[in-house]
């Protein structure tokens, strides 16, 4: 039989891996940071416990073929009676067991190290399947199959046929979960062994149920036809065994904004915004109005826009109007540019500004400060300060007004 192996002998074989995977490559092998994004959720651990085990006895297999292909039966039989149960057997499975990447495998192999050496070289005879004394047994990670929770309690409907064949037992085959069933579509209740709402059992026997659906709007059904109806879903009403659509609208049971209107839908029904010509309004476009917006007026059913500019309310200088949806706007007349509030003619390179000098300057000189926008983009506190510069425009002025001086 042999020997026990050195203590730590799975810890060093994990040391040197992690050792190896620290290492820096070149800087342009290194991969580049991932994006931020939420980290992925962590697998139940006795789903990473089955993973090594399945991980371990693919070792198992590879081990063995790689060492006997055939040749001399006799002498491998005798090679392999002392190879199969040896350390260096062991060694070489571990070593491939968790792949580089699965940190929670390595984690649990470090922490069930003694545990996995004991049953190398004492259990197998007596409990030759791995994931049950390892996963189950010893480290009371997992629940044997159709069982759940700390106490592998059975799932609804029992550990045969958990949720009756027909769902999910939350937590199946692990020491978590509630063991609620989550049930297929058309199956309900607690062990999924009743047709779910808006199906009926079409056929039903001691082991198997089969639920079909039922019409549209029926909750409940006695079959498939429109007129098997027993309940309906919300938004519809029973009659005569049908399932009739109700009119919310008609019925004051919608509940829409003081300026939105009512449409009925199959079992529901939408709120709408009203036009933007009316306040208040019963459906769409400008003629289901109740009252017309300001800058609208009724004509005949229609609540239409007026047209401000046919009256004279731009009353700035080379302004004028532009009428918009329910509106107005002023804006400067062609050749004009907007300057400070008012409208000034575009300045066409190489001629004089042609704007009347007086009501230009004078404006400006009226103030304490004025800015001057421009190419200069300079603050003149004085028109007549030659410490600053100031926009063209401005020293266009005042050149004009030196000459006539003299």
């Amino acid at each position: 039989m042999a020997s026990r192996p050195r203590k730590g002998l799975v810890p060093a074989v994990f040391w040197g891996l992690s050792l190896l995977l620290s290492l820096p490559g070149p800087i342009w092998l290194q991969p580049s940071p991932p994006p931020q994004s939420s980290p992925p959720p962590q697998p139940h651990p006795c789903h990473t416990c089955r993973g090594l085990v399945d991980s371990f006895n693919k070792g198992l297999e590879r081990t063995i073929r790689d060492n006997f292909g055939g040749g001399n039966t006799a002498w491998e039989e005798e090679k392999l009676s002392k190879y199969k149960d040896s350390e260096t057997r062991l060694v070489e499975v571990l070593e491939g067991v968790c792949s580089k990447s699965d940190f929670e495998c390595h984690r649990l192999l470090e922490l069930s190290e003694e545990l996995v050496e004991n049953w190398w070289f004492h259990k197998q005879q007596e409990a030759p399947d791995l994931f049950q004394w390892l996963c189950s047994d010893s480290l009371k990670l997992c629940c044997p199959s159709g069982t759940f929770g700390p106490s592998c309690l059975p799932c609804p409907g029992g550990t045969e046929r958990p949720c009756g064949g027909y769902g999910q037992c939350e937590g199946e085959g692990t020491r978590g979960g509630s063991g609620r069933c989550d049930c297929q579509a058309g199956y309900g209740g607690e062990a999924c062994g009743q047709c779910g709402l808006g199906y009926f059992e079409a056929e039903r026997n001691a082991s198997h149920l089969v639920c079909s659906a039922c019409f549209g709007p029926c909750a409940r059904c006695s079959g498939p036809e429109e007129s098997n109806c027993l309940q309906c879903m919300k938004g519809w009403a029973l009659h005569h065994l049908k399932c009739v659509d109700i009119d919310e609208c008609g019925t004051e049971r919608a509940s829409c904004g003081a300026d939105q209107f009512c449409v009925n839908t199959e079992g529901s029904y939408e709120c709408r915004d009203c036009a933007k010509a009316c306040l208040g309004c019963m459906g769409a476009g400008p003629g289901r109005c109740k009252k017309c917006s300001p800058g609208y007026q009724q004509v005949g059913s229609k609540c239409l826009d007026v047209d401000e500019c046919e009256t004279e309310v731009c009353p700035g200088e080379n302004e004028q109007c532009q009428n918009t949806e329910g509106g107005y706007c002023c804006i400067c007349a062609e050749g004009y540019k907007q300057m400070e509030g008012i409208c000034v003619k575009e300045q066409i390179p190489g001629e004089f500004y042609s704007h009347p000098h007086s009501t230009y300057v004078k404006s400006k000189m009226q103030r304490d400060e004025a800015t001057f926008p421009g190419l200069c983009g300079k603050q003149v506190a004085e028109l007549g300060s030659q410490s600053r510069q100031c926009d063209p425009e401005v020293r266009l002025i005042q050149s004009r007004q030196a000459s006539s001086q003299r």
